[in-house]
């Protein structure tokens, strides 16, 4: 054996041990991942395809789950109010995560505290969350209505309007912090010279955020793109603790509807093809998403 081929074999047998180390490390979660998400979303796919009910044994009936969506505007309005709320969700939760995240960057007092406040919302459960909230809604804007006789405080919850506008205010209070975290691990780790250097060149505050800043982060604002629109898609918890749908399953999200087919109608092979469809959307959006984010971040 000449030394070429005792190397050869010496790196073949570091990368099998190191191989088992990995794949040992790694096995706990990769199987969690198999249980719990990959089989059940394979099994969910075929009861689409079926008339279970969750109770008999299921029976194939091909695309007539399917093809029963087309006709249920309930569905179909829950997903634009989904998709309403998400705009609405995205527009917020960015522009005041990054606005933070500059502000708690800053060389102010007491920032650290600030940043602690700030991301605290976010270790909240989201059924607590969305009972508190309604707490604030319904009794603690109603007697400050009563108090004062500011009109639009009475009867928060009680329309679509103010049921949407609720939903948007909790989701938004929650995932601020969330949000501002991960902007300001990618402030700081812009280097100061480029940013002393456009001060020196005259750049005002603005064009050092817009030309330097920004540029250097957008790496974050796609992650928290992404973040922002499928959390928004997916909120469960707080529309079912807040509004249940009501008035008239007007502010219903596409999961609770989902929830409401499977398990208040017991049609579960109606529900899971309603999940189906949520999330082919899901990731239709988010692919198409996180391609023009990306895309853009190589321009700049």
């Amino acid at each position: 054996m000449n030394k070429k081929e005792g190397n050869t074999m010496i790196k073949k047998a570091k990368f099998f041990k190191n191989g088992i180390w990995y794949w040992l490390f790694i096995a706990p979660t990769l199987l969690s991942l198999i249980i719990v998400v990959l089989i059940p979303f394979i099994i969910g796919i075929y009861y689409s395809f079926t008339d279970w009910n969750g109770i008999n044994q299921p029976s194939f009936i091909g695309l007539k789950n399917f093809m029963l969506l087309k006709d249920d505007t309930e569905f179909w309005n829950s997903i634009l109010f989904t998709a309403k709320f998400a705009i609405a969700c995205i527009i917020i939760i960015n522009v005041a995560g990054l606005s933070l995240a500059m502000l708690v960057t800053r060389k102010i007092f007491a920032r650290n505290f600030m940043r602690t406040a700030f991301y605290l919302p976010n270790l909240i459960g989201g059924l607590i969350l969305g009972f508190i909230w309604n707490f604030i809604f319904v009794d603690v804007f109603q007697t400050i209505s009563d108090a004062t006789h500011i009109g639009w405080l009475s009867g928060w919850l009680s329309t679509t309007n103010t049921g949407f506008w609720g939903l948007v205010i909790v989701t938004s209070w929650q995932m601020i912090g969330y949000v501002m975290v991960i902007y300001i691990a990618y402030i700081e780790s812009i280097p100061t010279d480029l940013v002393e250097a456009s001060k020196i060149d005259g750049a005002n505050s603005w064009q050092q955020f817009k030309n330097v800043i920004f540029p250097l982060i957008s790496p974050a604002f796609t992650i928290s793109l992404f973040i922002t629109l499928s959390n928004s898609f997916k909120l469960f918890d707080q529309n079912l603790s807040l509004t249940a749908g009501a008035p008239g399953n007007t502010t219903q999200m596409i999961t609770l509807n989902i929830y409401q087919t499977a398990f208040s109608a017991q049609e579960m092979a109606l529900g899971q093809a309603k999940a189906v469809v949520m999330f082919v959307i899901i990731a239709i959006i988010s692919i198409v998403q996180v391609y023009f984010t990306q895309k853009r971040e190589v321009e700049m």
